[in-house]
Protein backbone atom coordinates (compact mmCIF):
# COMPACT_ATOMS: atom_id res chain seq x y z
CA UNK A 1 0.00 0.00 0.00
CA UNK A 2 0.85 3.31 -0.84
CA UNK A 3 1.38 6.45 1.76
CA UNK A 4 -2.15 7.44 0.69
CA UNK A 5 -4.09 4.29 1.31
CA UNK A 6 -4.38 3.12 -2.10
CA UNK A 7 -2.36 0.26 -3.68
CA UNK A 8 -0.02 1.33 -5.76
CA UNK A 9 -0.08 0.88 -9.36
CA UNK A 10 1.75 -2.30 -11.31
CA UNK A 11 5.00 -0.89 -12.91
CA UNK A 12 6.57 2.48 -13.68
CA UNK A 13 4.01 4.89 -15.26
CA UNK A 14 3.88 8.76 -16.41
CA UNK A 15 2.48 11.32 -14.52
CA UNK A 16 -0.48 13.34 -15.85
CA UNK A 17 -1.52 17.01 -16.01
CA UNK A 18 -4.68 17.50 -13.77
CA UNK A 19 -6.22 20.73 -15.28
CA UNK A 20 -8.99 21.70 -12.62
CA UNK A 21 -11.12 24.87 -13.70
CA UNK A 22 -14.62 26.02 -12.29
CA UNK A 23 -16.39 29.78 -11.60
CA UNK A 24 -15.08 31.10 -8.37
CA UNK A 25 -16.80 29.64 -5.44
CA UNK A 26 -17.64 26.47 -7.16
CA UNK A 27 -15.49 24.54 -4.94
CA UNK A 28 -12.54 24.01 -6.84
CA UNK A 29 -9.69 25.11 -3.95
CA UNK A 30 -11.84 23.25 -1.67
CA UNK A 31 -11.53 19.87 -3.88
CA UNK A 32 -7.28 20.81 -4.61
CA UNK A 33 -6.74 21.02 -1.43
CA UNK A 34 -8.34 17.51 -0.49
CA UNK A 35 -6.83 15.89 -3.35
CA UNK A 36 -2.94 17.09 -2.66
CA UNK A 37 -3.49 16.08 1.03
CA UNK A 38 -4.37 12.46 0.19
CA UNK A 39 -2.12 11.96 -2.76
CA UNK A 40 1.70 12.66 -2.10
CA UNK A 41 2.37 12.06 -5.50
CA UNK A 42 -0.05 14.80 -6.83
CA UNK A 43 2.40 17.85 -7.01
CA UNK A 44 0.97 21.39 -7.11
CA UNK A 45 1.60 23.40 -10.13
CA UNK A 46 4.43 25.70 -9.22
CA UNK A 47 3.97 28.82 -11.36
CA UNK A 48 6.98 31.66 -12.09
CA UNK A 49 5.84 34.77 -11.55
CA UNK A 50 7.63 38.78 -11.47
CA UNK A 51 5.79 40.10 -8.62
CA UNK A 52 7.53 40.70 -5.38
CA UNK A 53 7.92 37.71 -3.04
CA UNK A 54 6.28 38.06 0.50
CA UNK A 55 8.06 37.32 3.66
CA UNK A 56 6.32 33.71 4.14
CA UNK A 57 6.86 32.74 0.57
CA UNK A 58 9.59 30.31 -0.52
CA UNK A 59 11.30 30.09 -4.02
CA UNK A 60 10.61 26.99 -5.82
CA UNK A 61 7.69 26.10 -3.63
CA UNK A 62 5.02 28.94 -3.96
CA UNK A 63 6.30 30.63 -7.09
CA UNK A 64 9.16 30.99 -8.85
CA UNK A 65 10.30 34.47 -8.42
CA UNK A 66 11.64 36.04 -11.89
CA UNK A 67 12.93 39.31 -12.70
CA UNK A 68 11.08 41.08 -16.03
CA UNK A 69 13.57 40.43 -17.88
CA UNK A 70 13.95 36.84 -16.91
CA UNK A 71 10.89 36.22 -17.67
CA UNK A 72 10.89 37.75 -20.76
CA UNK A 73 13.97 35.52 -21.42
CA UNK A 74 11.93 32.16 -20.70
CA UNK A 75 9.46 33.54 -22.76
CA UNK A 76 11.44 34.29 -25.93
CA UNK A 77 12.89 30.86 -25.49
CA UNK A 78 9.84 29.06 -25.21
CA UNK A 79 10.13 27.86 -21.66
CA UNK A 80 6.65 28.24 -20.83
CA UNK A 81 3.16 25.92 -20.94
CA UNK A 82 1.24 28.86 -20.86
CA UNK A 83 1.87 32.87 -19.45
CA UNK A 84 -0.36 34.93 -18.93
CA UNK A 85 0.65 39.35 -18.17
CA UNK A 86 -1.80 39.81 -15.24
CA UNK A 87 -2.19 43.74 -13.49
CA UNK A 88 1.03 44.50 -14.64
CA UNK A 89 2.80 41.35 -13.64
CA UNK A 90 3.45 38.06 -15.58
CA UNK A 91 2.75 34.80 -14.30
CA UNK A 92 3.37 31.25 -16.49
CA UNK A 93 3.80 27.73 -15.80
CA UNK A 94 7.97 26.62 -16.41
CA UNK A 95 7.39 23.82 -19.18
CA UNK A 96 10.70 21.58 -17.89
CA UNK A 97 9.52 21.75 -14.30
CA UNK A 98 6.13 20.12 -15.36
CA UNK A 99 8.19 17.24 -17.66
CA UNK A 100 10.49 16.59 -15.12
CA UNK A 101 7.67 15.55 -12.43
CA UNK A 102 5.65 13.76 -15.00
CA UNK A 103 9.03 12.11 -16.02
CA UNK A 104 9.17 10.97 -12.79
CA UNK A 105 5.51 9.85 -12.30
CA UNK A 106 4.13 12.93 -10.51
CA UNK A 107 0.87 13.73 -11.29
CA UNK A 108 0.88 17.40 -11.95
CA UNK A 109 -2.01 19.85 -10.65
CA UNK A 110 -3.15 23.11 -12.21
CA UNK A 111 -5.88 25.19 -11.37
CA UNK A 112 -6.46 27.58 -14.24
CA UNK A 113 -9.02 28.96 -15.81
CA UNK A 114 -10.09 27.82 -19.43
CA UNK A 115 -7.90 29.86 -21.08
CA UNK A 116 -5.45 28.39 -19.45
CA UNK A 117 -6.79 25.51 -19.72
CA UNK A 118 -6.59 25.74 -23.47
CA UNK A 119 -3.19 26.18 -23.63
CA UNK A 120 -1.98 23.39 -21.75
CA UNK A 121 -3.81 21.08 -23.59
CA UNK A 122 -2.14 22.93 -26.78
CA UNK A 123 1.66 22.06 -25.47
CA UNK A 124 0.67 18.92 -24.01
CA UNK A 125 -2.39 17.05 -25.29
CA UNK A 126 -1.65 13.44 -24.13
CA UNK A 127 -0.62 13.84 -20.82
CA UNK A 128 -3.57 16.65 -20.32
CA UNK A 129 -6.86 15.75 -18.37
CA UNK A 130 -9.51 18.52 -17.56
CA UNK A 131 -12.09 18.54 -15.39
CA UNK A 132 -14.75 21.48 -14.77
CA UNK A 133 -16.41 22.24 -11.79
CA UNK A 134 -19.75 23.11 -11.90
CA UNK A 135 -21.96 24.69 -8.62
CA UNK A 136 -25.28 22.98 -8.05
CA UNK A 137 -27.51 26.41 -9.36
CA UNK A 138 -26.82 30.08 -9.63
CA UNK A 139 -28.71 30.72 -6.49
CA UNK A 140 -26.29 28.03 -4.31
CA UNK A 141 -23.50 29.87 -6.21
CA UNK A 142 -24.31 33.40 -5.69
CA UNK A 143 -24.96 32.52 -1.50
CA UNK A 144 -21.28 31.21 -1.49
CA UNK A 145 -19.45 33.96 -2.93
CA UNK A 146 -21.90 36.56 -0.79
CA UNK A 147 -20.50 34.36 2.51
CA UNK A 148 -17.23 34.83 1.78
CA UNK A 149 -15.29 37.00 4.40
CA UNK A 150 -15.01 40.38 3.22
CA UNK A 151 -17.75 40.36 -0.05
CA UNK A 152 -20.39 42.99 -0.49
CA UNK A 153 -22.99 43.08 -3.09
CA UNK A 154 -20.79 44.81 -5.94
CA UNK A 155 -18.28 42.56 -5.91
CA UNK A 156 -20.37 39.62 -5.61
CA UNK A 157 -22.32 41.01 -8.81
CA UNK A 158 -18.97 41.20 -10.78
CA UNK A 159 -17.81 37.24 -9.46
CA UNK A 160 -20.97 36.35 -10.90
CA UNK A 161 -21.14 38.17 -14.49
CA UNK A 162 -17.10 36.32 -14.33
CA UNK A 163 -18.44 32.88 -13.69
CA UNK A 164 -21.05 32.88 -16.11
CA UNK A 165 -18.63 33.82 -18.63
CA UNK A 166 -16.06 30.73 -17.19
CA UNK A 167 -19.30 28.37 -17.40
CA UNK A 168 -19.85 28.91 -20.93
CA UNK A 169 -16.54 27.04 -21.81
CA UNK A 170 -17.29 23.89 -20.04
CA UNK A 171 -17.97 21.80 -22.80
CA UNK A 172 -14.02 22.30 -23.48
CA UNK A 173 -13.21 19.73 -20.89
CA UNK A 174 -12.56 15.95 -20.55
CA UNK A 175 -14.65 15.81 -17.41
CA UNK A 176 -17.24 17.71 -15.61
CA UNK A 177 -18.39 17.34 -11.74
CA UNK A 178 -21.44 19.16 -10.24
CA UNK A 179 -20.37 20.14 -6.73
CA UNK A 180 -23.83 19.64 -4.87
CA UNK A 181 -22.23 17.83 -2.14
CA UNK A 182 -18.62 17.83 -1.44
CA UNK A 183 -17.69 14.65 -0.37
CA UNK A 184 -19.28 13.57 -3.72
CA UNK A 185 -17.54 15.74 -6.22
CA UNK A 186 -14.52 14.83 -4.13
CA UNK A 187 -15.00 10.69 -4.89
CA UNK A 188 -15.82 11.80 -8.28
CA UNK A 189 -12.65 13.86 -8.96
CA UNK A 190 -11.01 10.79 -7.10
CA UNK A 191 -12.52 8.13 -9.21
CA UNK A 192 -10.66 10.33 -12.52
CA UNK A 193 -7.47 10.67 -11.30
CA UNK A 194 -7.41 6.89 -10.37
CA UNK A 195 -8.84 5.99 -14.08
CA UNK A 196 -6.52 8.22 -15.62
CA UNK A 197 -3.39 6.83 -13.97
CA UNK A 198 -4.39 2.85 -15.87
CA UNK A 199 -4.47 4.35 -18.98
CA UNK A 200 -2.08 2.44 -21.64
CA UNK A 201 -0.07 5.31 -22.82
CA UNK A 202 1.40 5.97 -19.15
CA UNK A 203 1.99 2.18 -18.08
CA UNK A 204 5.67 2.46 -19.35
CA UNK A 205 6.49 -1.20 -18.59
CA UNK A 206 3.50 -2.84 -20.31
CA UNK A 207 5.77 -2.97 -23.94
CA UNK A 208 8.45 -4.98 -22.12
CA UNK A 209 5.71 -6.91 -20.40
CA UNK A 210 4.13 -8.01 -23.30
CA UNK A 211 7.32 -8.57 -25.15
CA UNK A 212 8.11 -11.24 -22.35
CA UNK A 213 4.79 -12.84 -22.79
CA UNK A 214 4.92 -13.37 -26.56
CA UNK A 215 8.48 -14.64 -25.65
CA UNK A 216 10.01 -11.46 -27.64
CA UNK A 217 11.70 -10.38 -24.80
Amino acid sequence: MSNSGHPKDHGRRRGLMLVLSSPSGAGKTTMAKMLLEEFPDVKLSVSATTRARRPNEVDGKDYWFKTEAEFQAMIRRGEFLEWAHVFDKYYGTPKADTVARLDAGEDVLFDVDWQGADALHDQMPNDVVSVFILPPSIVALEERLANRPGSNPEMVARRMVDAKREIMHWRRYDYVIVNEDLAVAYQRLKRILLTERLKRLRQLDLEDHVRSLLGEG
